[in-house]
């Protein structure tokens, strides 16, 4: 994994699946400074989300070590990520952080447009640079 830092927010970016990892309030942040309501994307708060059916491999955290569980968000399509049990952070395949982005942006007409395209942008160009 490396880090990349996005307007002082760190991911964490896996060279080889192309996943990201959000330590604890990291995805708040990213979301907050992108005009988005980023309080329910707590690991406090998605931890008491039901944990969803899947067929995919459980991930161990990076923090703990432990195996993190799985829940949906977003809407059409859902979007499965893995969350760490003892909040220590949230795990995104691929894709999975500009859909979720795209979809709260398409839910919130007050988001702040060019900061969400800045980050699409900046997710594009890691991503284009890692393949």
């Amino acid at each position: 994994m490396i880090v990349v830092e996005h307007h002082r927010t760190e991911l964490d970016y896996c060279t080889n699946c192309h996943g990201v990892w959000f330590d604890s309030h990291e995805l708040s942040l990213l979301l907050n400074s992108m005009g988005l309501d980023g309080s329910s994307f707590l690991p406090h708060t998605i931890i008491t989300a039901p944990e969803a059916r899947s067929s995919e491999n459980q991930r161990k955290c990076p923090i703990c070590y432990k195996k993190m569980k799985k829940i949906t968000l977003g809407h059409r399509p859902a979007i499965l990520i893995d969350v760490c049990r003892r909040a220590d952070g949230l795990w995104f395949d691929g894709d999975e952080v500009s859909m979720l982005i795209k979809q709260l942006a398409e839910t919130s007409p007050s988001s702040n447009k060019d900061s969400q395209q800045q980050i699409l942008a900046f997710l594009g160009e890691l991503l284009k640079a890692q393949t």
